[in-house]
C-alpha cells in the first residue's frame, strides 16, 4: 500500500491514501469518536484495555500521521527550493517488470541472437513516470545531494573513473542515499573508434573500480556520447552487463533537447543530464533539477527509480 500525490487546481497538495486503507483508517477514527454502542456502557471484552485504541486502529492512525508528515515535508522542500509546484509521487514499482528490449534502429549484426544488452531510450510502461539519469562525476555539488534527497527525486548515476577519482566519498553519499552508481567507462572515450581489446578495458576497468570502491558491479551501463558498435556491446556483457540505456530528452540548466519529432515527454521517457556547474553551465545542477522538475509536474509526470522497470 502507498500513498498518492495530487496537486488541487490551485496547486495545493493533498495526499490520497491508495487502496482500501483510507476506509479502514476512516472507520477505525469514526468507531472510536462515536458513543459506546454497547446502551448499557458494559465493561471491555477481555484482553481489551479501556480508553484505548485497538492495536490495528493505532497502527493504521500512525500510517496515516506518517503519511501526512512525509507530505508536509516534501511541500516545505518544495518552497525552499523554489518549486512552482510540489513533485508528484511515482506510483509503486511495477510487480511484473516490463519486457526491455533494443529500440529499432538501434541493433547491431546478431544482436538478439548473441544475447547482447539491449540498448533503449525508454522503457515500455504505462505509467504516467520519466527517469532522470545523470552522467560523468564532473560537478560534485553537496547542495545537489541535499535537494534530491530533501524532494526525494530518485535518479541513477553513469560515472566515469577519470572524473570522479578526486572525490569518490560523494558518490558514496550518494549511493548511502539510494542511488544505483553504474558504469559510464573509465576514460570516457569514443568507444567505436577503438579495438575490442581497449574497448573491454575501459567498460571491465570501470566495473572493477565501481566494484571495489563502492562494493558492487553495476548491470547498467551508458557508453560515452552514447555511441557504440558490436565491439560495445559484447565486451559490455563479457563484464557483466545486461542493459545499455540511452536516453529520449536531455535536460540542461537553461532548455531541453530532445530525439522525439514532437519534442515533449512520453511515459517511461528517460531523460539525460550531467554533473556540471557554472564553469560548464549557465547555473547549478540544483537550478538544472529546478528547470528539471517544473516541466515533468507541470504535464503530470512522476520521477521514478529507473532500475525498478528492469
Amino acid at each position: 500500500m502507498g500513498a498518492v500525490v495530487q496537486n488541487d487546481k490551485n496547486g495545493a497538495s493533498r495526499v490520497r491514501l491508495r487502496g482500501g486503507i483510507a476506509l479502514l483508517v476512516l472507520t477505525a477514527i469514526v468507531a472510536g469518536c462515536a458513543e459506546g454502542g454497547d446502551p448499557e456502557g458494559s465493561d471491555p471484552a477481555p484482553g481489551q484495555q479501556a480508553g484505548e485504541a485497538a492495536p490495528p486502529v493505532r497502527a493504521l492512525h500512525s500510517y496515516a500521521e506518517r503519511l501526512r508528515a512525509e507530505q508536509a515535508a516534501r511541500v516545505a522542500a518544495a518552497r525552499r527550493w523554489g518549486l512552482k509546484k510540489v513533485p508528484l509521487t511515482p506510483p509503486p514499482p511495477p510487480a511484473k517488470k516490463p519486457r526491455i528490449t533494443t529500440r529499432d534502429g538501434f541493433e547491431v549484426r546478431d544482436h538478439e541472437e548473441l544475447g547482447l544488452p539491449p540498448v533503449f531510450t525508454s522503457v515500455p510502461t504505462r505509467d504516467k513516470v520519466v527517469f532522470l539519469t545523470i552522467d560523468d562525476g564532473a560537478e560534485k555539488d553537496p547542495r545537489f545531494l541535499r535537494m534530491t534527497s530533501e524532494l526525494r527525486i530518485p535518479y541513477t548515476a553513469f560515472l566515469t573513473d577519470y572524473l570522479i577519482s578526486d572525490d569518490y566519498p560523494y558518490f558514496r553519499k550518494m549511493q548511502a542515499a539510494g542511488v544505483t552508481l553504474n558504469n559510464h567507462t573509465l576514460h570516457h572515450p569514443y568507444l567505436p573508434g577503438l579495438s575490442y581489446q581497449r574497448q573491454k578495458h575501459e567498460i571491465c576497468g570501470m566495473q572493477t573500480v565501481l566494484g571495489e570502491r563502492y562494493g558492487r558491479r553495476p548491470v547498467l551501463f551508458r557508453p560515452p556520447y552514447g555511441n557504440y558498435n558490436r565491439d560495445t556491446l559484447i565486451a559490455a556483457k563479457s563484464c557483466g552487463v545486461k542493459y545499455a540505456p540511452l536516453w529520449d530528452e536531455e535536460v540542461f540548466v537553461d532548455h531541453w533537447e530532445y530525439r522525439e519529432w514532437d519534442r515533449d515527454l512520453h511515459p517511461g521517457d528517460i531523460v539525460l543530464s550531467h554533473f556540471r556547474g557554472r564553469g560548464q553551465w549557465k547555473g547549478t545542477m540544483p537550478d538544472m533539477v529546478r528547470r528539471f522538475l517544473n516541466k515533468v509536474t507541470a504535464q503530470g509526470y512522476a520521477v521514478a527509480r529507473l532500475e525498478d522497470y528492469l
